[in-house]
C-alpha cells in the first residue's frame, strides 16, 4: 500500500483496516497530485524539512524569459525527483499558454512503480500570476 504518504495511510487505516494491502492507482496517483501541489507552493526556505524544500520565488522570471523556461524545467525536475520517491524517470516540459500568458504551465511526465510495472503518468501543472500552482492528471 504505496500509494499514500505515510500519513495518508496512518488516517486511512484508522478508517478502514480492511484495505491494508491492496494497491489502487487512482489513490496514488491523487496523493502524488496533492504531494506535488504541496512542494511546488512551497518556497525555498520556508519548510522545516529542508532549506530547498519546495521552489523559489518566479516573480522576477519575465527578466530571464524565454531563456529562463529551461532553468525552471530542470530545477522543477530535481525537486520532484529528490521530494516525490514514487516517481521515477520524470521529465518536465514548459506548455505555451496562448490564452493565459500570465500563467506558466508545464507538463510532468514520469513513471510510478505500481504492482511490480512501471507505468507513465502524465501531469500538467499551471502557475497562476499570484505563484499558485495546481496539478491534474
Amino acid at each position: 500500500m504505496r500509494e499514500e504518504r505515510l500519513t495518508e495511510r496512518i488516517r486511512l487505516w484508522e478508517k478502514a483496516p480492511d484495505q491494508r494491502g491492496s494497491q489502487d492507482p487512482k489513490r496514488m496517483i491523487d496523493s502524488i497530485i496533492r504531494h506535488l501541489e504541496r512542494i511546488l507552493n512551497t518556497r525555498w526556505g520556508s519548510a522545516q524539512i529542508a532549506d530547498d524544500f519546495g521552489i523559489p520565488d518566479f516573480s522576477d522570471i519575465r527578466s530571464g524569459f524565454p531563456d529562463a523556461l529551461r532553468d525552471l524545467e530542470r530545477l522543477i525536475r530535481n525537486t520532484i525527483m529528490k521530494y516525490e520517491p514514487r516517481l521515477q524517470s520524470v521529465r518536465v516540459k514548459f506548455i505555451q499558454q496562448d490564452e493565459n500568458r500570465l500563467a506558466l504551465s508545464f507538463q510532468i511526465i514520469g513513471k510510478l512503480s505500481l504492482e511490480g510495472e512501471k507505468n507513465q503518468v502524465i501531469f500538467e501543472s499551471m502557475m497562476d500570476s499570484e505563484g499558485k500552482v495546481t496539478i491534474r492528471a
